[in-house]
């Protein structure tokens, strides 16, 4: 009979998530992924299968996580413009007080390129997802008068994701927040209406 898991999978995903984040795909030892996830190198191959394998749940759950975290950010904006304000913000603030690791979804591509179909794959609905709620974002603002009505939302939606892309890498080279902000502050003053 099998032993039942004594241990949260979920808090061993965001431990190796954590550790892939930190050091990329390549640069992650199996030890590294037990010293992340608090589990025995045997624990970690019945559990997950195989690095790859691992690290593609750990993909997953970081995109889930990003999901959930911008909606909760813009869910608290007063309109369109507001939202991706405080989503700019909110990618400061996270870069500066969570180690200056960029974003995984960027890393994971600049690490992998095109090379995996499956990750690439990820990557892609992942890249959608944000996409289509940054177009809603914008078509929001269009309508609340907040955002010019001079650009397609979709082409905001990929003005405003690589914005948050940028800052990510200003973050990665040692960026201070002044100038962080000032990238920011320009981008929300192009979307806004005049």
């Amino acid at each position: 009979m099998p032993r039942p898991r004594e241990f949260d999978e979920t808090q061993a995903l965001e431990g190796a998530m954590n550790a892939f984040w930190a050091r990329g795909y390549e640069a992650t030892s199996t030890q590294d992924l037990c010293a992340a996830t608090g589990l025995g190198r045997s624990s970690v191959y019945n559990t997950f299968t195989s690095k790859e394998i691992l690290f593609r749940r750990a993909l997953e759950h970081y995109v889930e996580r990003g999901v959930q975290a911008r909606a909760a950010v813009v869910a608290q904006a007063e309109d369109g413009l507001d939202g991706i304000r405080r989503l700019l913000a909110s990618v400061i603030d996270d870069e500066l007080t969570n180690g200056r690791r960029g974003c995984l979804i960027v890393n994971t591509v600049a690490e992998f390129g095109t090379a995996d179909a499956e990750i690439r794959a990820r990557v892609d609905a992942d890249t959608a997802a944000h996409l289509a709620s940054l177009t809603d974002c914008a078509r929001l603002g269009q309508a609340d008068g907040s955002i010019t009505r001079d650009r397609d939302p979709r082409d905001i939606a990929e003005f405003v994701h690589s914005t948050v892309s940028g800052l990510r890498l200003m973050s990665r080279r040692g960026a201070l927040r002044p100038a962080m902000t000032a990238v920011a502050d320009i981008a929300v003053a192009a979307l806004a209406r005049r």
